[in-house]
């Protein structure tokens, strides 16, 4: 496909603004206006629609292709929950308008919408409260884990690391360090689950805490998490729950009941808000009742007489860690989908998303190694170590993917898994869609073993066909030629 600037044709125009009137001033100063035309692309508008038109049917997007990324929990947005945060009350809603009395009643909805959202994840979670404000996941672990060590400053402790299992979420070390925590990493045992005799060895009095990712990235439940929280009380550390896997267990458990004291959620996974692209994203924290004071500010609070404002009165919390009040239209978003489904309508989310999961693991357990023997939870990893010794990668089976119209599915992650294949269906696509996901895997595991060259190539069809990943890193030109 061309590009715009190939297209230019010197002259076209898409509009074309009035003439001057004569005698009148100029609209725009001499001194503001360019001596020489902007070197743009110049083209009729019915150019430019169709142009961009034809660019927007090269996107993968959970609108349009099977999205199977392993922990991102890629699922279908319902387009009710996008016509909630399109409504005018919310989207044309100015963040400084005041709270109450002049325009008072225009901000009340949206504070109480923030307050019930609040209510609803403390529920969901079993924690005390909840704040909204992170515009990420990565942003929630990092309000935790701030929110974790003003919990040890005031109480006086020397804590200098955090542990974290191998089998956490990819962010979770970066966000300890820059909390200020050293990392200390537990490793997994032969069953995939926290290795429990390390983890005792490894916590001490200088322990701030550990950060858990419930299932794991190998999709696993940890069966001894109640022996991880007394172990980890006992030496007065804390029990963060990354919440990337939140989508395995809704309605079944709690993060609170198992022992955790802080946790975050992904509305952009487990929610069904947009994901990807960057953003917009939004990582809500909850805390048990002792970590409340430490909470970021502003809090919404609800009044006596029903009505909603913003308190600033937190004299012990971390202070401000977004602008505003956190990403405002993905929250209404989660919220619709929050009622739009109901306790029920949740827990059925995660029986249908564990469903998928295990369908997909057995269907392919013949043709790729899988990492655990037994059942797993919303998603399934495998090794493609046997397709390596051939010649054939992850990377050339996520690439063979793409030719027929299959977005990958999370490749070399976890990374303590070799060859990793990293599969998440989530409970949003049907058997038929799956089953296209799954013929597709086992042929292109035949493709490994029958013409490894053919897949070394892939992806052919695309605009861009394979390219040098570690060329493109180290040798990145950013300049324009225009």
């Amino acid at each position: 496909m061309r590009l715009i600037y190939e297209k230019s044709v010197r002259g076209r125009r898409a509009v074309r603004l009035p003439d001057p009137i004569p005698g009148a001033a100029p609209a725009i100063p001499a001194a503001y206006r360019r001596p020489a035309p902007a070197a743009l692309p110049e083209m009729s508008e019915a150019d430019v629609v169709r142009h961009f038109t034809a660019l927007s049917r090269l996107n993968f997007s959970v609108d349009t292709h099977c999205y199977p990324l392993g922990s991102c929990t890629m699922k279908y947005n319902p387009k009710a929950c996008e016509a909630a945060a399109a409504l005018p009350g919310f989207a044309d809603l100015h963040p400084l308008l005041p709270q109450l009395r002049h325009g008072g009643p225009l901000t009340q909805g949206a504070l109480q919408l923030l307050y019930e959202t609040e209510r609803l994840l403390s529920e969901i979670c079993g924690m005390a409260e909840f704040t909204l404000q992170p515009l990420a996941g990565a942003h929630g672990e990092l309000t935790g884990a701030m929110i974790m060590a003003a919990y040890h400053r005031e109480r006086g402790n020397r804590k200098t690391h955090l542990l974290i299992p191998d089998s956490a979420h990819g962010t979770n070390p970066a966000s300890a360090t820059l909390a200020g925590y050293d990392v200390v990493t537990v490793p997994s045992g032969p069953d995939g689950l926290v290795d429990r005799a390390a983890l005792r060895r490894a916590a001490n009095a200088e322990t701030a805490g550990i950060m858990m990712t419930c299932p794991s990235t190998l999709g696993l439940f940890e069966t001894g998490i109640r022996e991880i929280a007394a172990t980890l009380h006992a030496v007065d550390a804390l029990l963060y729950y990354d919440g990337a896997n939140l989508n395995a267990i809704l309605g079944r458990c709690k993060p609170g009941a198992m022992g955790f004291d802080v946790c975050h959620v992904n509305l952009h996974k487990t929610f069904a808000t947009p994901h990807g692209g960057g953003g917009p994203g939004s990582g809500p924290v909850g805390v048990v009742e002792k970590l409340r004071p430490f909470l970021p500010i502003s809090r919404v609070v609800k009044a006596t007489d029903g009505t909603f404002r913003l308190d600033y009165d937190a004299p012990r919390s971390i202070g401000y860690i977004a602008p505003f009040y956190g990403n405002f239209g993905i929250l209404v978003r989660a919220y619709a989908y929050l009622r739009l489904l109901g306790r029920d309508g949740l827990r059925a989310t995660s029986d249908l998303a564990v469903l998928n999961a295990n369908y997909v693991q057995e269907r392919l357990r013949p043709h790729y190694e899988a990492v655990t023997q037994g059942r797993c939870l919303h998603e399934c990893v495998f090794s493609g170590r046997r397709l390596a010794a051939g010649g054939v990668h992850t990377l050339d089976i996520a690439k063979g993917l793409i030719d027929r119209g299959i977005h990958p599915p999370t490749v070399y992650f976890p990374l303590n898994v070799p060859e990793a294949i990293m599969i998440e269906p989530t409970e949003t696509e049907s058997r038929e869609t799956l089953d296209l996901f799954v013929d597709a895997m086992i042929e292109l595991a035949g493709l490994a073993r029958t013409n490894p060259a053919a897949l070394r190539a892939a992806p052919r069809t695309t605009p861009v066909g394979r390219l040098d990943e570690v060329a493109a890193a180290r040798n990145m030109d950013l300049s324009f030629a225009g």
